[in-house]
């Protein structure tokens, strides 16, 4: 069988969680059918130092601080091969030894795909409902096009990666899938969600991180800021104001730390402006989602 396609994989770590890093770097160890080029981005945290077994093979880069997930993908980008790249989250894994063949044969049938996200499955559970990035979520296995991408295990080509500026460096952590999907969208692609490929996850609340209130509300104001053209700016936070406050009137503890996020996010600098077309506005409303919701 021809190689289809070289994959630069980017695995970040932050060295907490060695047997389940183990366990993401075998399943990308085992892919058939495409050459691999991986390295593991210790974000705060050194793996040469801890003397991590990585594999054969595998490079390591050092962040001396933790710079935030997606600011340390980013990082790991320069220092693999490859017309595609994979990201991978260290407790996730592969779900088939031709996941990345089937996605790249994925990328040649259909040239308008510029991001996957595969079906995501807690094997504990056997559920994946928590991580289709669709309002009506319908069935798992249903594939289809999406305006944002569960982070943890994404294939696209490097170009496209190139051509949207990479992942959301000061986001730090939330809704940095949201940017990438609207700016694979903005390069004329669609980002697809691929119910027929997998990858596993444990199943994990988002809240068990302590700043997840404000940075949920900071960047999605930052989102609106980077990234819509000026007069979607207020309509979008607004809409999003909206739900929040509806969905946590009961709980104004949450409230007041999702408002400090928010305020927060109008009073600091978002980095980069770089806003979608009114032509991507238009095509991701007839495609089911304007970027209102």
């Amino acid at each position: 069988m021809s190689t289809p396609g070289r994959v630069g994989v980017v695995v970040l770590t932050q060295g907490r969680r060695p047997a389940e890093l183990a366990r993401a770097l075998d399943s990308v160890a085992r892919q058939t059918g495409v050459e691999t080029d991986v390295v593991v981005v210790g974000n705060g945290w050194d793996p040469v130092a801890a003397q991590a077994p990585l594999g054969p093979g595998v490079r390591s880069v050092f962040l001396p601080d933790n710079v935030g997930i997606p600011a340390g993908r980013n990082r790991g980008v320069g220092s693999v091969a490859g017309e595609y790249l994979l990201f991978l989250d260290d407790d996730a894994w592969l779900g088939s030894e031709d996941f990345l063949r089937r996605a790249i044969e994925l990328f040649g049938s259909d040239p308008g795909i510029g991001l996957i996200q595969p079906r995501v499955v807690d094997p504990d559970t056997g559920t994946a409902r928590h991580w289709i990035p669709r309002m009506r979520k319908g069935e798992a296995t249903e594939s289809g096009n999406v305006f944002s991408c569960w982070e943890g295990a994404v294939v696209l080509p490097r170009d496209v990666f190139e051509a949207v500026g990479g992942w959301a460096d000061p986001f730090f952590y939330a809704h940095e899938g949201i940017e990438l999907a609207w700016r694979v969208w903005d390069q004329g692609r669609r980002a697809w969600y691929a119910g027929a490929l997998v990858a596993n996850h444990p199943r994990v609340e988002q809240t068990r991180h302590a700043d997840y209130y404000r940075l949920n509300a900071r960047n999605r104001v930052w989102l609106a800021r980077r990234n819509l053209p000026i007069v979607v700016v207020p309509v979008y936070v607004g809409t999003w104001t909206c739900v929040q406050i509806v969905r946590w009137a009961r709980r104004p503890s949450i409230l007041r730390a999702w408002f400090a996020g928010w305020q927060e996010g109008w009073r600091t600098d978002p980095g980069e402006r770089r806003p979608i077309g009114w032509h991507t506005v238009i095509r991701m409303a007839l495609a089911g989602r304007p970027p209102v919701v």
